[in-house]
């Protein structure tokens, strides 16, 4: 073979494992971002058996998330709980938004329910419970919405 034509064969091959490389290496670092973005948000502690996409202000952060089948006022149902903490600097009121995407049902509920104001201060947190009445299984798919609310 012809050393001039090894040399260019060689160096065709380095010039094509650069790009794979390249290539490789920006998709891993894309996948890392939107895997992180996907869970901005996500609670410190979460007891619920299911794909859970969370959708949260930056004004609040979840610190328990949970949910159980059992009983409402008689009637089985599907129980979330979460506990909502003001990471903002002012008291806010919040909205939160439970969707069971494989059952398409939905429930929502203001946080506080209610006071005078009804706000969680700054640096305090909320428990909330969301029933979801006659569920009597666990969705596998669910998205969480938390908005804050004008006063």
């Amino acid at each position: 073979m012809n050393p001039k034509k090894s040399e260019e064969v060689s160096m065709c091959n380095k010039i094509k494992l650069f790009d794979c490389v390249a290539i490789l290496l920006s998709v891993m670092l894309s996948f890392l971002f939107f895997a992180g973005y996907a869970m901005a948000g996500a609670p410190e502690k979460v007891d619920c058996q299911a794909e859970i996409e969370w959708d949260l202000t930056s004004e609040v952060s979840i610190t328990n998330f949970g949910c159980k089948t059992g009983e409402h006022k008689k009637d089985p149902a599907l129980i979330f709980t979460a506990e909502l903490k003001n990471v903002s600097d002012k008291p806010l009121r919040y909205r939160i938004n439970i969707f069971l995407l494989d059952m398409d049902k939905a429930a929502g509920h203001l946080v506080p329910r209610k006071g005078k104001p009804p706000v969680v201060e700054p640096g305090k947190s909320e428990t909330v419970t969301i029933p979801f009445i006659k569920t009597s299984e666990l969705s596998k798919k669910i998205l969480v919405i938390v908005k804050t609310m004008g006063l």
